[in-house]
């Protein structure tokens, strides 16, 4: 079973207006509350009855809360505050990356209530041990967020590989070394569940989060890998089979090093994180962003030389996909937004140079590596809110 798709169309029927109703309703609280039943009437254009209705539906499956009278003091007698609800479903979020795992646990106001992370190696290890392993920390968050009165609405996984359009079959992970794995015969049966790339669940994050984000871009996101994926019109670009966005894999320099793609040249083979610490002579660390940001910072001229050195592969690379797409802008995320100082300089530089048109701004992540899982956990509850009679239909 996925968890449902935000945006998904809902049948034309009495009963799938009231759906798209109830839905309006959680997203207009969500993003502008707390409101009235009136001011909510009043923004998505029904009658204060029937936004009492939905309401008071909204508040039994226990999705939106009173908080007490509306500003008081105002003339006339003051509607009652509504917001959503810091209780009730969660979205569950986890990670699987080459060197760790992690899951939290995001209530409908978007906070984290709950999170566990486990750092190790996973790369040419088989799927089985490693989804036990992260099975154990979602059961931890899970407990840790029932206890502060919130259930899992659903589970959605970020992994650094292809994922077919199912949601739930890793076709190929070259960096984990996994080949047409069925994680959702390996998670536990009871969670709804959503698997995707981690690079999706980045661009993801950054477009619902993120601040002024425009909802035409290119997501960056690099650790040991790099990802990408591409926003249009605030939807993402999967393509035919879902696989869009591998620009780690995009060459580069054709006759360079073979890379587990199995391909040669690929921009991961100069860009990723493994690439730039071998350039630099230094040898790989638990925190390997924290040791090449801090070499740099000292002006270390090796690791400043391999990171000039990156982004010059990273502008390569990007050229092309701005030419076909031209985003609105790129946006650098996961490990490559702790060392845009380092990396910005030359990526732009080739960006600029070889952009056909007008430049396209280079900009920032703020939420740097934790976009992936904040991405997933958000997935969920943006679920909730696209079809909160779901829930009711739950509870």
């Amino acid at each position: 079973m996925t968890a449902p798709l935000p945006g998904r169309a809902l049948p034309d029927t009495q009963q799938g207006m009231r759906r798209r109703n109830l839905a309006r309703v959680m997203h207009t609280v969500s993003a502008e509350g707390p409101l009235s039943r009136a001011a909510v009437a009043s923004r998505i254009g029904l009658t204060r009855a029937a936004v009492s209705t939905l309401v008071d539906e909204l508040i039994r499956s226990g999705l939106i809360e009173e908080l007490g009278p509306e500003r008081p003091g105002r003339v006339g007698r003051p509607g009652s505050a509504l917001a959503v609800s810091a209780h009730g479903p969660a979205g569950i979020g986890a990670e699987i990356g080459v060197d760790h795992l992690a899951v939290c646990a995001v209530d409908l106001r978007g906070a984290i209530r709950a999170r566990a992370v486990r750092h190790g190696a996973n790369r040419g290890r088989s799927a089985e041990p490693v989804v036990r392993e992260l099975t154990e920390l979602v059961r931890a968050v899970v407990a840790d967020a029932e206890r502060e009165g919130l259930w899992p609405a659903g589970l959605a996984v970020a992994v650094p590989g292809l994922v077919a359009r199912d949601g739930r079959t890793v076709v190929r992970a070259p960096n984990l070394e996994w080949h047409d794995i069925d994680l959702g015969a390996l998670l536990p049966e009871e969670f709804a569940l959503t698997v995707d790339n981690e690079a999706n669940f980045g661009a993801l994050a950054e477009l619902w989060l993120g601040e002024g984000t425009p909802r035409d871009f290119l997501h960056v996101s690099a650790e040991i890998g790099i990802g990408a994926a591409v926003v249009v019109d605030g939807q993402l670009l999967r393509g035919t089979r879902g696989f869009a966005g591998e620009l780690g894999h995009v060459p580069v320099r054709p006759e360079g090093p073979p890379c587990p793609c199995g391909g040669r040249g690929c921009l991961e083979q100069y860009a990723g994180e493994e690439a730039v610490l071998r350039a630099a002579g230094l040898e790989p660390g638990e925190d390997r962003v924290g040791l090449l940001a801090g070499r740099a910072a000292e002006g270390d001229t090796d690791v400043r030389g391999a990171l000039h050195d990156a982004g010059e592969a990273l502008g390569v690379a990007l050229t092309g996909a701005v030419n076909l797409l031209d985003p609105e802008s790129v946006v650098l995320g996961g490990a490559l937004a702790g060392l845009a100082p380092w990396l910005l300089p030359s990526l732009e530089a080739e960006l600029d140079g070889r952009t056909a048109g007008a430049a396209c701004p280079v900009s920032v992540s703020r939420l740097g590596s934790e976009g992936p899982l904040l991405g997933a956990a958000h997935w969920v509850v943006r679920g909730v809110l696209d079809d909160p009679a779901m829930v009711g239909e739950r509870a």
